[in-house]
């Protein structure tokens, strides 16, 4: 072989994390580092989906954090300041960030080096956006690495790759003796039994309840069957369902009368146990539910180690077992499964013909194989590159594959935070303690903060959330049953109520507590403060204070829909805001108030979310009317938006004041194009959303950003002269507001989008 890559790099999940790809990228880091020898290095890039990563061993260089887009471009700077000669990507949507998985596009369009990817999944019917998102991959990929002949065709004829571009290199396996399974079964406590095996992460897709459902016909034959079911459930469905689908597995085979023929090894078991667990098995069973499956690695791994293999026909299995060297059942076919596995047992000639063809047709998946043909084609690609050099891509930042959503940074906020709460206002970037603290602002900031931890799942924000909960639980005076607004440095409440607008907020960032969180201590707090503060607004006239109450309960309506209390106070105040309307808009002033003025866009938010859920139609298309006019009237002459300053506000048949502009309106009008986007599908209203959103970012009538990347922090307002370089908490907050509401709004998916054919 020609001299090979000097230094390969792999991108993919990495072990410890528990996943197919994870597993399957060190095992390929260890094939290709056997083969390299000393003539050369590798080492791995690897993908987080926790907060604080994992515990990696010294062959990963460099962690990337799956939702933070400036860690993608960190990754492609590491790559071309080290020179790794090739990057070999594992390519999987899920284990990427953005929508569809579109933040590898940075990485990948950066890259000075030839790039091969392995394609875990290829969909048969792409969604537009997964379609641009792998165009842009086969477009920045000198070869892409299929595992299956099916995949070389969908490759080449879903997509229109080049086929010369196309490698099949199948999924690879342990190198392990074709051995007798009796020689490892006293490891499991089964000597004497005929086993049955499935392993892999558990989840519901698998099927295994049809193998249980066949224990009954099985056993009547074969009573000292035993059914082994190796591995953890998945961490996404752990973290999502628990253990529910483990359960209702161990219950049905309790039901049938065949929990003495199941066990559930429910551990993530090394590779010389693994190995020893398949040796260990007579017949591997693979029920999957669903054809659409391009890869299996635990089929691969089965085959490998020459056992009889039962499956339904999914993709791979349909291409492994062809010739005879398995057994294909219909999906969810309890019976034709029974029929199958009780046909292999009594003809013991078939059973092991069926062995020892599928072990001699795997030799040339060993993983010593796999990696010589990796670092082959890493080769050809350095050669051809060296011929033909290739100028470095910007497809992933220009293409319409990848939007760019700023990382969300805590920095600033945590730095106006102290143990009590949230200071109001910063001089420049340091906090002003002299102007104190604001249920106003602490509102906001818990809402900040349950958005946070629930896009990220990361536990240090709970301490956040604890300091923003106690503000609001300190500020609610139960005498009044009404939040005070204004403590001063010293926490001297300087007021015994606040405005009917802050009382609003406040419900509504409890509600949102109740709504999002997944922890019970703070759902409880969030839950109990809701339930004393809403009788009251049952008075309240202020259409700000409607509007913030009404998001609050529809948030709590989320978690608790049945709560009939509620519901009955969310179409008083709703109808209250809608005849507001009714008694003051018109067709040439479709407004409540004489003057548009501060928080606008929370209105038109709030009878949108109430119209859908009561139902009103008539309030959907006040609501829709009051938008699309606040965002005619706000728009400047390049089509940017240009916010009515609050130096004069704009009065009905008067000017409209253009300065000073306060990030609050960019921050409710995206809130509020997001919900009319959720309800009518049409993309106008996203569009609209990212362009309140950009005005933070400079699309504005000056032209000058108000989000300062340095401290994570939000400059006050658009002033005549410029930008107001305090960064207080409600700028700040405003902003963090907008970026959360996106950042959310874009991993929000359709239940279908999970729905697609997937490796290992």
């Amino acid at each position: 072989m020609a001299k090979g890559p000097s230094q390969v790099a792999l991108i993919g999940s990495y072990p410890p994390r528990r996943c197919g790809i994870a597993t399957f990228t060190s095992d390929l880091y260890h094939a290709i580092s056997g083969q390299q020898k000393s003539k050369g290095r590798v080492y791995t890039l690897a993908m987080n989906d926790a907060p604080g990563g994992y515990p990696y061993e010294s062959e990963v260089r460099l962690e990337i954090r799956e939702n933070v887009l400036d860690d993608y471009r960190m990754a492609s700077s590491f790559l071309n300041i080290n020179g790794a000669d090739a990057v070999i990507l594992q390519h999987e949507y899920g284990i990427f960030g953005g929508d569809s998985g579109k933040y590898i596009l940075r990485t990948m369009g950066e890259l000075r080096m030839p790039a091969l990817t392995t394609l875990h999944t290829i969909l048969q019917e792409p969604k537009d956006e997964q379609r641009d998102v792998m165009s842009g991959i086969l477009e920045l990929s000198e070869r892409v690495v299929v595992m299956s002949e099916r995949g070389v065709d969908m490759i080449t004829g879903i997509y229109g790759f080049p086929r010369e571009k196309v490698v099949l290199i199948p999924h690879g396996i342990p190198d392990v003796p074709f051995v007798d399974p009796n020689f490892y079964k006293d490891k499991f406590g089964v000597e004497g039994r005929k086993v049955l095996l499935t392993f892999g992460l558990l989840s519901p897709g698998k099927g295994i309840e049809y193998v249980i459902q066949a224990l009954p016909d099985i056993t009547a034959k074969f009573p000292e069957v035993s059914y082994l079911v190796l591995g953890v459930t998945h961490p996404h469905v752990k973290k999502a369902h628990g253990e529910e689908y483990r359960l209702s597995l161990q219950r049905m085979a309790e039901d049938l009368g065949v929990k003495d023929n199941v066990f559930f090894l429910n551990r993530f078991v090394e590779l010389e146990e693994l190995c020893q667990c398949i040796g260990a098995a007579d017949i591997y069973v693979t029920p999957y539910l669903k054809k659409e499956q391009i890869t299996s690695g635990t089929l691969s791994y089965a085959l490998g180690a020459g056992k009889a293999v039962v499956s339904t026909p999914y993709w791979h299995a349909e291409e492994l077992l062809a010739e005879d060297r398995g057994r294909l059942v219909p999906f969810q076919d309890a019976d034709a499964v029974a029929q199958a596995i009780i046909g292999l047992l009594e003809n013991e000639i078939e059973f092991n013909a069926m062995r020892r063809r599928a072990y001699q047709y795997c030799r040339d998946m060993i993983w010593s194989k796999v990696g010589h043909d990796y670092l082959r084609i890493c080769q050809e690609v350095m050669t051809q590159r060296a011929t033909k050099p290739r100028v470095t891509s910007i497809f992933a930042v220009e293409g319409p594959a990848v939007e760019e959503l700023p990382e969300i940074d805590l920095r600033h906020l945590r730095m106006l935070t102290d143990d009590t709460g949230a200071i109001q206002h910063a001089t420049y970037t340091a906090p002003n303690r002299d102007t104190g603290y604001t249920t106003d602002d602490n509102a906001r900031a818990l809402i900040v903060a349950c958005r946070v931890f629930n896009l990220r799942r990361d536990e240090s924000i709970l301490g956040l959330m604890h300091v923003y909960l106690g503000f609001l639980l300190h500020a609610f005076n139960e005498e009044r049953r009404r939040f005070r607004n204004f403590m001063a440095y010293d926490r001297r409440w300087l007021e015994d109520q606040g405005s009917e607008d802050s009382h609003g907020r406040a419900i509504w960032a409890v509600g949102q507590g109740v709504g999002y969180v997944k922890n019970e201590s703070i759902v409880s707090l969030c839950a109990r403060l809701f339930a004393e503060s809403l009788p009251t607004t049952e008075t309240f006239v202020s259409p700000r204070a409607l509007s913030y109450t009404l998001l609050g309960i529809h948030d709590y309506l989320r978690k608790f829909g049945g709560d009939a209390t509620v519901r009955r106070v969310r179409e008083t105040l709703a109808r209250r805001l809608q005849d507001q309307f009714d008694g003051y808009a018109t067709d040439e002033w479709p407004w409540l108030e004489d003057a548009i003025t501060y928080s606008n866009g929370v209105l038109p938010h709030a009878l949108l979310m109430s119209g859908q859920w009561i139902p009103d139609s008539h309030m959907v298309e006040t609501g829709l009317k009051s938008l699309r006019w606040l965002l005619d009237v706000q728009t400047g002459g390049s089509g940017h938006l240009s916010i009515v300053g609050n130096d004069g506000w704009y009065p009905r048949d008067g000017e409209k004041a253009k300065f000073d502009q306060q990030p609050v309106e960019a921050m409710v009008l995206a809130h509020a194009c997001l919900e009319a986007y959720n309800m009518t599908q049409e993309k106008e209203w996203i569009d609209e959303a990212r362009r309140c959103f950009h005005w933070f970012l400079g699309q504005n009538d000056l032209g000058l950003a108000l989000y300062d990347f340095e401290t994570g922090g939000c400059r006050d307002g658009l002033h005549p002269n410029g930008v107001n370089e305090n960064q207080g908490a409600e700028s700040t907050l405003a902003w963090l507001l907008a970026l959360t509401a996106l950042h959310g709004a874009r991993m929000e998916k359709p239940a279908e989008e999970d729905e697609k054919p997937s490796g290992e």
